[in-house]
């Protein structure tokens, strides 16, 4: 692999982790299950998502929810290609999340401490439609108490 097939491969991943944010933050959650792989994985602190479809579904909903406004920040992002077809990546994640009262569309909205503060730890493979998640582990470090 050449220097410049390396950097445009980790750019690929890269570019994985902050579609996501984007899909989940404005409105198009269901679109997260294209950025998988068939047999994908979603995993969170209580839930799991095994396959393309069972991501779908559970986005799906997710993204019905219209009352709720999220920013989901990455940073420190830190790809590590393990070969030409697979990669791992781990990133700090902050969610800033609020609920509006049903009906309300207004921005912005009351800012508080973010909701959630912790990690994705990401496994990509190289696919003939791109580089894709094979597995998404979220592993939260501090979280915001209720009413807080």
């Amino acid at each position: 692999m050449t220097d410049l097939e390396r950097v445009l491969a980790e750019r690929a991943c890269e570019r994985l982790i902050v579609e996501y944010a984007r899909r989940v933050d404005f409105g198009e959650a269901s679109g997260i299950a294209d950025l998988f792989t068939d047999d994908g994985r979603w995993q969170g602190t209580e839930l799991v998502l095994d396959g393309r479809e069972q991501i779908r579904a559970w986005f799906t909903r997710r993204e019905g929810l219209a009352r709720r406004v999220s920013r989901h920040v990455f940073t420190n992002l830190a790809v590590e290609l393990l070969s030409a077809d697979e990669a791992v990546a781990t990133s700090y994640m902050v969610n800033y999340r609020h609920d509006r009262a049903d009906g309300d569309t207004s921005l912005p909205v009351p800012a508080r401490a973010p909701k959630y503060v912790g990690e994705c730890h990401d496994r990509f493979r190289r696919t003939p439609d791109g580089w894709r998640f094979a597995e998404r582990r979220v592993e939260v470090s501090f979280v915001r108490p209720r009413g807080g």
